[in-house]
């Protein structure tokens, strides 16, 4: 390994953003909201809570970041003067800059989501909670937090693509064979082109009307608007006009009652009263859906508290 020497410590040095160098190369990114929410950040404060590093490249005359480029960027867009960061002014080699580089990106704590769930629950302000820039995904992860059990993070998550292909079949395969072999997604959900706009039209209402400012929020809105309309799918399969089905094939439940759920103790009731109809051979065992046969067939059936006509 090369400069095994110590470097000496960086002096604090305050100046204006817009003269440092931003790395041509850098292998962390940030995804658009995050950057936005940032930028909102330091507009609010006024300045920067953590200190980019840079590099005092004296051959060139260059102020180089090697950490925090995004901050610097930020800091730019959200018209802050100055800012401070630390510098580093002794010589270092190319090796000692990309190894200093990937040290701070890659070399951090892992938060207890135990702790996180209660410092998380403390914030009051919807505010200040999105000043903190925690996206949907990791609180959804903190309401299945057992505080009480939990002492180490071990939770499982997956992630979902959206893919929107055009319409011709060759581009559409060669699409989405260059998207499956770049991608590491648990799941990949394929659209047409076309319907792009509609999706980025549909999280902007949402967002609008909500006030939020998070995409995984404003499709967690369009997903409960979805589940209060569940009962209008049953135009896939049914003719309300004439009271038949208009296709072959299976039908879902939820299309039907227009709730995924319902309460336990009806649940028992019906479950209780289509296990008499197999035990009576009046329903098969294997098809116990079937138990609604009887209920529009006009049989006379009284089971625990279900009374079929």
């Amino acid at each position: 390994m090369e400069e095994t020497n110590r470097l000496a410590p960086p002096q604090m040095v305050e100046g204006d953003p817009r003269m440092l160098t931003l790395l041509d190369v850098n292998a962390r990114f940030l995804p658009h909201e995050q950057f936005r929410q940032l930028v909102a950040n330091m507009e609010r404060d006024g300045h920067l809570t953590s200190t980019p590093l840079v590099w005092n490249d004296r051959e060139s005359g260059r102020l180089v970041v090697l950490s925090g480029n995004h901050r610097v960027l930020a800091a730019i867009e959200a018209g802050l003067p100055t800012i401070w960061w630390m510098q580093i002014d002794e010589p270092l080699a190319r090796q000692r800059q990309i190894a200093l580089q990937l040290s701070h990106n890659a070399i951090a704590g892992q938060d207890d989501p135990a702790i996180l769930k209660e410092l998380y629950d403390e914030l009051e302000n919807v505010e200040w909670r999105q000043y903190t820039g925690l996206d949907d995904r990791v609180l959804d992860l903190l309401k299945k937090v057992d505080v009480a059990s939990l002492g180490e993070a071990n939770l499982d998550f997956a992630s979902v693509q959206f893919m929107f292909l055009p319409d011709e079949l060759e581009r559409a395969e060669a699409a989405f064979d260059a998207a499956r072999s770049a991608a590491t997604a648990d799941e990949r959900w394929v659209a047409g082109l076309k319907q792009y706009e509609p999706v980025l039209d549909a999280l902007e209402t949402s967002r609008a009307a909500y006030k939020i400012g998070n995409s995984a929020t404003a499709l967690g809105v369009i997903l409960a608007v979805f589940e209060r309309h569940l009962s209008e799918l049953a135009e896939g399969w049914f003719d309300a006009a004439t009271g038949a089905a208009i296709r072959k094939g299976m039908a879902p439940l939820e299309t039907v009652f227009g709730v995924r759920d319902i309460p336990v103790e009806t649940a028992a009731a019906v479950r209780a009263a289509v296990d008499r109809l197999v035990r009576e051979g009046r329903v098969p065992g294997n098809e116990p859906w079937r138990a609604l046969d009887v209920l529009v067939s006009g049989e006379s059936y009284v089971g625990t508290g279900v009374v079929i006509t």
